[in-house]
C-alpha cells in the first residue's frame, strides 16, 4: 500500500455467536484493492485476532452474480493461511448487512467456497460449503511428538476416535480426549507444537470430546498463527465433519453441534451438516459486529 493511499475501513465482527463477546473475532476489510501482502499482514497483526479477511474483486472464471462474488485472503498475525472458516462467516455477515442475505461466492487459495446467508428476527446466519475434503493417517512418530507437546499421555485419548489429519480447506490434526476434564486442561509447549505443525503443514490441532452422538466440545491450539488458542474454528469444524463421517463415527447424513470457546470465556456454536451423496461439509453459525 502506497503512503498516500487512503487507509481501508477495517471492520470487526465475531463469528459463531450472536453476542459480541462470544465466538471468534475477525478483522474484515471489504475492499483490500490497494493493499499488498505486507499491508494485509500488518493489519492482521495490529488487530491481533486469529485471522482477518481481505476482499478484492473476483477472478474472471468465478461464476457468481455481480456484487455477490469476491476473491478472499486470510492473514493471521504471523502469516497468510489458505482458508479460514470463522473469518469467512464474519465477512459474509458483514456483506449481508450491506447487500442483503442470499448466496455469496468466495474464491480462496484452496478453491471456491459458496456461502448461504439468511436473516431471521434480526439474527444473521452464514453457512459455508467446504472444498473437497480428505482424511489421512498420521505417522506414529508425529503423533508421539504431538502428544508430548500437549503433555497428553496416550491413556488420555478416546480410543473410539483414531488420530487423523483432516482437510476441508486447511489441514488439522484431530485428537479426541477421553474426558471433558482432559479437554479443559490445556497447557502445551507452544514452540514444540508450532515446529511440528509447520513440518506437517497443519493450521490447528482439533481437540475433541464427545458429549453425545451429535454434540462435541472442541478446542484448537493455533501456535503457527501466533495465537495460543482459536476461540471458534470453522475450517477445523469442516475437517472434523469429514473425519467423523469417513471413520463411521457419525451417519453419512447428520447435523453435528460443535461447542467451542467455553474454556476461554468466549462461547460459540458451530453447526456441521453432512449430506448423503455430497462429500463436502457445511459449517454454519451466527455472526455480529463488534462495536
Amino acid at each position: 500500500m502506497t503512503t498516500n493511499a487512503p487507509r481501508p475501513e477495517i471492520l470487526r465482527y465475531t463469528a459463531f455467536s450472536s453476542a459480541p463477546d462470544g465466538g471468534n473475532p475477525a478483522g474484515v476489510v471489504l475492499d483490500a484493492t490497494g493493499l499488498d501482502d505486507s499491508a494485509m499482514l500488518a493489519i492482521a497483526a495490529g488487530l491481533g485476532y486469529s485471522e482477518s479477511a481481505f476482499l478484492t474483486g473476483p477472478p474472471e472464471d468465478l461464476d457468481g452474480r455481480q456484487g455477490r462474488a469476491y476473491s478472499i485472503r486470510y492473514f493471521s498475525p504471523k502469516a497468510e493461511v489458505p482458508f479460514c472458516g470463522h473469518a469467512t462467516v464474519a465477512t459474509a455477515v458483514a456483506l449481508a448487512e450491506r447487500t442483503g442475505p442470499g448466496e455469496l461466492l468466495f474464491a480462496t487459495r484452496t478453491g471456491t467456497v459458496p456461502v448461504q446467508v439468511t436473516e431471521e428476527g434480526g439474527t444473521v446466519t452464514a453457512t459455508l460449503t467446504s472444498v473437497e475434503p480428505y482424511v489421512e493417517k498420521i505417522a506414529d512418530v508425529d503423533l508421539a511428538e504431538a502428544l508430548a507437546a500437549l503433555d497428553w499421555p496416550d491413556a488420555d485419548l478416546d480410543p473410539a476416535f483414531p488420530p487423523r489429519i483432516a482437510f476441508a480447506g486447511a489441514r488439522h490434526l484431530v485428537l479426541a480426549a477421553a474426558t471433558r476434564a482432559r479437554l479443559a486442561d490445556l497447557a502445551y509447549d507452544f514452540a514444540r507444537l508450532e515446529a511440528l505443525m509447520h513440518r506437517l503443514d497443519l493450521t490447528t490441532v482439533q481437540l475433541v470430546w464427545r458429549e453425545s452422538p451429535t454434540v462435541f466440545h472442541v478446542r484448537d491450539p493455533f501456535p503457527v498463527g501466533g495465537v495460543v488458542e482459536d476461540p471458534a474454528t470453522g475450517a477445523a469444524a469442516a475437517a472434523f465433519g469429514a473425519y467423523a463421517r469417513e471413520l463411521g463415527l457419525v451417519p453419512e447424513e447428520a447435523v453435528l453441534n460443535l461447542r467451542q470457546g467455553e474454556d476461554l470465556g468466549r462461547p460459540g456454536e458451530l453447526t456441521v451438516t453432512l449430506r448423503a451423496g455430497d462429500s463436502r461439509v457445511r459449517v454454519g453459525g451466527t455472526g455480529v459486529r463488534i462495536s
